[in-house]
């Protein structure tokens, strides 16, 4: 499989694995669909899932004559070019504007409110002051109960009275 781009350049990551820049060819051995991600500083990041379909000589069973009776190697060569598109950079006014009308937005709904000036985040009493991690509570289920994993998920009998973890655990 061969990626190019217009402009060359952009680092390509093929299933979130980094495999060069563009131009770049890599080995595949799987069709399906793949995730292609092109980055380039001054360009916007391009994510593409690229479907790769299987050619006809891989099909059954056409595929045991193509690979034991064609003499020589069947190589599929994929080629995919991607245009980049150059980054847009708003201005910090138009920014701003923006900002100001989301926070009026939601404040307004009362869903998300400002933290006053200088407030910093807020813990309770319990939090261990090496880990600054809160204990976590879980609410008891009833036995036999189904989380949200399916059936094969319940929860055991030994959890249901005392919450989370069983007793003797």
């Amino acid at each position: 499989m061969t990626i190019r781009s217009n402009p060359p350049g952009a680092v390509v990551y093929v299933d979130d694995y980094e495999i060069g820049t563009t131009p770049v060819s890599t080995n595949f051995t799987y069709y399906g669909t793949r995730k292609i991600r092109l980055v380039k500083n001054g360009y916007e990041t391009l994510t593409v899932m690229q479907p790769v379909s299987v050619p006809w000589y891989q099909y059954m069973p056409i595929d045991f004559v193509a690979e034991n009776l064609v003499p020589g190697d069947i190589r599929d060569n994929r080629t995919f070019d991607y245009p980049l598109v150059p980054q847009v950079v708003a201005p910090t006014e138009q920014l701003l504007d923006r900002a100001e009308g989301l926070r009026r937005q939601t404040h307004g709904s009362g869903v998300v409110q400002a933290a006053p000036s200088g407030a910093g985040p807020r813990f309770p009493s319990a939090v261990a002051p090496a880990t600054g991690f809160a204990p976590a509570t879980v609410p008891a289920l009833p036995p036999g109960s189904t989380l949200p994993g399916g059936p094969a998920s319940t929860v055991p009998p030994a959890a249901a009275p005392g919450g989370w973890p069983p007793a003797g655990s």
